[in-house]
């Protein structure tokens, strides 16, 4: 009879202590958020197809627009560079010429750099042209190239 008491008031202990409400707990845990965005720079050129009238001269003729985009927070470079280090050419006979870009001109006997601080997207510039006026030209076709290039800082 003692041991089945003991069991009884045992059995009374484990219904009480079920019974009884559970200890709030605070719980936590975390969640990592990661991204990565690729570096990304083009540039679109689009080239007027301009004629240039040199025995005339030219002043600040358009002759292209350049479309700029760069997603580096820490900016761009914008390069200009001419195939005949800054001259038309006709053969052995040259005409010098200047450019501006995007309020930055001169000659392109070495290249222009056009420095942008910040990231930029769908920036349009223009590529202008001046050319001397001059009766003294020699005749002849004259042509030259000017590259544009983009790169991340």
């Amino acid at each position: 009879m003692f041991k089945t008491a003991l069991r009884a008031a045992a059995l009374s202990l484990i219904t009480v202590a079920a019974a009884a409400p559970a200890m709030a707990q605070n719980a936590n845990g975390t969640i990592q958020l990661r991204g990565n965005v690729q570096l990304s720079c083009t540039i679109s050129v689009q080239d007027q197809g301009q004629s240039l009238n040199l025995k005339n001269g030219e002043n600040q003729k358009t002759v292209g627009t350049v479309t700029e985009s760069c997603n580096s927070g820490s900016g761009y470079k914008i390069t200009l560079a001419s195939a005949n280090s800054g001259k038309l050419k006709s053969g052995n006979t040259t005409i010098d010429y200047q450019v501006n870009y995007d309020n930055q001109g001169g000659a392109l006997t070495s290249q222009m750099v056009v420095d942008r601080a910040t990231a930029q997207f769908n920036k349009r510039a223009d590529l202008k042209v001046t050319v001397p006026a001059s009766e003294q030209y020699v005749a002849g076709d004259y042509a030259d190239t000017i590259t544009v290039t983009i790169a991340a800082k």
